[in-house]
């Protein structure tokens, strides 16, 4: 085998289906990853990798269509939009059933922030699916998720590259992938097809009945919201990195696809593999 790896995967909406694609290439130039530590789209890929489930989650994601992903998104939580329970029953039939996160392969952590103390969460051991879901819980988006009576919402609020579950690793490297990189003026993914933006639409209209009876969400409070989310995640992540510096950082850019474009799995997937063979071979 060739270098152990520790892999710290980032949060980041869509953008997170890029990690599938860092994975993939690491596995081809014969690295062994031997631990993950992730939050929200981090934890939940790096939870299917280590459960040696990634490849079916995979052929799922790129089989969803327009309807089947909004199908997805239950809007009735009490505290956010999404309560999450539908995506997390798709997410438990591609694992055939729930696994305790110490009986996967590698050594695992799903980071989560706890609102009432303010403080992060490493999610180590118990329930993958409850870990995954205490992950993804981006704010105003989905509604908390509660765990030994800990309030937690997504990793990515206090610690979007969460780097230090790894310092104890016994591993070579340290290669970590932040979503939250510098901007890009050139059309990453390309021009979206037609399709694509009827499915656009199509979200922003699920988006905006549910609106009609969420005050938040009205005069594009949400959208704001969300793009102050990511900004802040960027700017955490630029903190968090030169505080502890990985080995070797695989940057994308934080305006690649919006938080929801997983209609783009495709172009995604394959720009993370892309961004790895760059990072490296430098």
């Amino acid at each position: 085998m060739g270098q152990k790896i520790s892999l710290v995967l980032g949060s980041g909406g869509a953008r997170g289906l890029a990690h599938i694609g860092v994975i993939e290439y690491l596995e081809e130039e014969g690295y062994e990853i031997v631990s993950i530590s992730g939050c929200s789209m981090g934890a939940l890929v790096g939870g299917f990798y280590a459960a040696n489930k990634l490849d079916q989650y995979k052929k799922w994601i790129l089989s969803l269509g327009a309807f089947d992903i909004i199908s997805l998104l239950d809007f009735d939580g009490e505290s956010g939009l999404v309560s999450g329970k539908r995506l997390m029953n798709s997410l438990e039939e591609i694992l055939s059933e729930d696994i305790d996160i110490q009986e996967l392969f590698i050594k695992y952590t799903a980071v989560a922030s706890d609102i009432n103390e303010e403080k992060e969460v490493w999610l180590q051991s118990g329930s993958l699916l409850d870990a995954i879901r205490a992950s993804i819980s981006i704010p105003i988006f989905f509604a908390p998720y509660t765990i030994d009576g800990k309030v937690l919402v997504d990793g990515g609020v206090l610690n979007p590259v969460p780097i230090a579950p790894t310092f104890g690793d016994k591993s070579d490297l340290t290669i970590a992938v932040n979503l939250g990189g510098e901007i890009s003026h050139q059309n990453l993914l390309g021009a979206p097809t037609k399709s694509e933006m009827q499915w656009m639409e199509k979200l922003k209209s699920s988006i905006a009945s549910f609106a009609l009876r969420t005050p938040l969400l009205q005069s594009g409070t949400f959208k704001v919201a969300n793009r102050s989310f990511d900004t802040m995640q960027a700017n955490l992540s630029r903190v968090k990195l030169a505080a502890y510096p990985p080995d070797i950082e695989i940057t994308i850019p934080r305006n690649l696809c919006g938080m929801f474009e997983f209609h783009r799995a495709k172009e995604i997937i394959e720009y993370g593999k892309k961004a790895a063979k760059e990072h490296l071979q430098k």
